[in-house]
């Protein structure tokens, strides 16, 4: 199946996601898409899926133009769509989550669970894709989710499937598993639209490369051109896309964790038995799937739940039972992994943001009064240190783009003395321009002296920042290795079994 995409345009009001967009998705071709966060990726799929009516141009299947007024109307021409947050049903099975909506009958009236296993059995042989119909979705692991995702595509025989941001939560080993998946629909036929802002991933597997940026398809590349091109189209001038650091110079340990075990709300322990130390001048990085109990492991870390057992101690003093506030004047900085749940509030300004944890200070304050004036300065110097992209200080956050958020969130905990700095997912959703300068603001704090901790489901991020990984699985540290380990000896230990012993990754 032949797609072409004319002149597709969207507006919300006076602001245009895309701009008369024109691509060709021929058969049997995987088709990158690449653009930093905002460039208009997802509204431009949202369109091409039926999610999201178009305001101008038009969407042609096999020299038929087609209009689609929902999901529906997409998949009766042949796409599909495999969405970045899963649509799965967790305590169905995969059969009953691959046949939803379009339920197989013994009698009017009457499931039939085996035709339905039986269809999904058939659909597993003819694509590759080994999956157990008879498994609850819940009790498998996230790369065999995606299959079933992408099971439940064909199964409404999809000649286009889009796969947005697929990789985001999966191993190494998982992803090269995807990549062969791909290659596999893309033998049988099967045109792939893959969005994803890696570039390793994009010169891997794609048969050409599309670049947005500010919704405008801003050039076409194959898959022999360098990272830095790429990220150069992407971003619109030259980008370094390694970090420029020396040797750590380490002092002495500032954080230390042992035995910190959390419960959930559940009764679930979600972290079990973690120590580890975080050294002056270090990056410690934290790699792993996502839901292996780092996001609970730094919410023990910063007050925000109090660990069921274990210590944490700060300079030698016990914090264990410290809020958010107390550990924040104790000196531990804080990137969440959430930024509009955690890092700002959208409806306060640029400039009151910059001061959200430190507007108590005397720098800012005096008794129950603001310094206004000092606040306003505060922000102007921000804004041009960290090149914060906004009208103004006075601009509402929640207008901002997404990597222009990120920095607000940086700037303003960068801006006070800080003992540990704790910084989860600290580029997730930002472009490759932010995501450079924001390394080089983390790695001038390591070199200050600050001992910091970096939470990344990005390998090539832990990588590059850290001077140690430790590695989590199940809520519990299996491994701290050294950064010149090979990815995929990382990639099994993220699995939960060890370099030496890979046949676990398959138990």
């Amino acid at each position: 199946m032949k797609l072409e995409i004319k002149g597709l345009t969207k507006r919300f009001g006076s602001f245009t996601a895309n701009d008369h967009i024109d691509l060709t998705i021929e058969p049997g071709e995987i088709h990158c898409l690449l653009g930093e966060n905002g460039a208009g990726k997802s509204t431009l799929m949202n369109m091409l899926y039926g999610l999201l009516d178009p305001t101008e141009g038009e969407i042609v299947v096999d020299g038929q133009p087609v209009t689609f007024h929902s999901p529906s109307d997409a998949i009766a021409v042949g796409i599909g769509m495999v969405h970045q947050h899963f649509m799965l049903v967790p305590v169905f099975t995969v059969a009953e989550n691959v046949m939803l909506g379009r339920e197989q009958t013994a009698a009017p009236g009457i499931l039939s669970r085996k035709k339905a296993s039986d269809l999904v059995h058939q659909l597993s042989e003819r694509y590759g894709l080994q999956v157990d119909p008879s498994a609850l979705v819940e009790s498998l692991p996230v790369g065999v989710q995606q299959r079933v995702e992408i099971l439940k595509a064909l199964s409404n025989e999809a000649k286009v499937l889009i796969l947005d941001e697929p990789t985001a939560v999966l191993t190494p080993q998982e992803i090269d598993e995807l990549m062969e998946i791909m290659r596999s629909l893309k033998a049988q036929g099967t045109s792939i639209i893959f969005i994803t802002h890696k570039l390793r991933e994009v010169k891997a597997v794609g048969d050409r490369i599309s670049v947005i940026r500010r919704g405008k398809v801003v050039g076409t590349a194959p898959p022999s051109a360098s990272e830095a091109e790429l990220a150069e189209m992407m971003v619109g001038r030259e980008v370094k896309l390694k970090v420029d650091k020396e040797p750590a110079k380490t002092g002495s340990v500032v954080l230390s964790v042992e035995g910190c075990t959390v419960v959930d709300p559940r009764g679930h322990q979600v972290v079990k038995d973690v120590s580890f130390e975080a050294r002056a001048g270090e990056v410690l990085g934290i790699a792993g799937v996502q839901g292996n109990g780092q996001t609970e492991l730094i919410k023990a870390l910063l007050g925000l739940v109090r660990p069921d057992a274990g210590v944490i101690r700060l300079d030698g003093d016990d914090i264990s039972k410290h809020g958010p506030r107390e550990s924040l004047d104790d000196g531990i900085g804080y990137i969440p992994e959430d930024r509009s749940h955690d890092g700002y509030v959208g409806a306060f300004s640029v400039r009151e943001n910059l001061v959200l944890d430190l507007y108590r200070s005397d720098a800012f304050s005096r008794g129950l009064a603001l310094k206004l004036d000092e606040i306003a300065d505060n922000a102007d110097h921000r804004i041009e240190e960290f090149d914060i992209r906004t009208e103004s200080a006075s601009t509402p956050v929640s207008s901002l783009s997404g990597g222009n958020q990120q920095k607000v969130v940086v700037a303003r905990e960068f801006s006070r003395p800080l003992k540990v700095l704790v910084a989860s997912q600290p580029t997730r959703g930002v472009d490759v321009g932010s995501i450079e300068f924001i390394h080089k603001r983390i790695i001038a704090e390591r070199d200050k002296g600050t001992a910091v901790i970096i939470v990344s489901t990005e390998l090539d991020e832990i990588f590059a920042l850290s001077d140690r990984i430790a590695v989590m699985y199940d809520g519990r540290i299996v491994d701290t290795v050294s950064p010149e380990i090979r990815r995929e000896d990382i990639g099994l230990l993220m699995a939960g079994a060890t370099p030496e012993r890979p046949e676990e990754v398959s138990a």
